[in-house]
């Protein structure tokens, strides 16, 4: 068993998530193990900030940029994204 921040990695912090956060139902971002389940996600969110009840889980996989150093390419690695939706009223205070 995984503790909660061995699944959960960072959080997301850009301009669209933000606007996100100040909905009725605040959403966040958080990238996660690739390995991760929405279950496992759940309630590693609900470990890590004590008090927060999770609503819904919604995941997506992102696809790595590519990139160039003169002659050689390479990749970035894909990397796993989930919109944590908590009810109404919470919030996770990330900074």
């Amino acid at each position: 068993m995984k503790t909660p921040f061995e699944v959960i990695i960072r959080p997301v912090i850009t301009e669209k998530t933000t606007k996100g956060q100040s909905l009725e139902s605040p959403q966040y971002a958080f990238m996660v193990q690739r390995d991760a389940d929405k279950g496992q996600v759940r309630s590693a969110v609900e470990a890590a900030f004590p008090g927060v009840k999770v609503r819904n889980v919604n995941s997506m996989i992102v696809k790595g940029k590519k990139r160039r150093v003169r002659v050689q390419q390479g990749k970035r690695p894909d990397w796993k994204k989930v919109i944590v939706t908590l009810h109404k009223g919470q919030t996770i205070d990330l900074y």
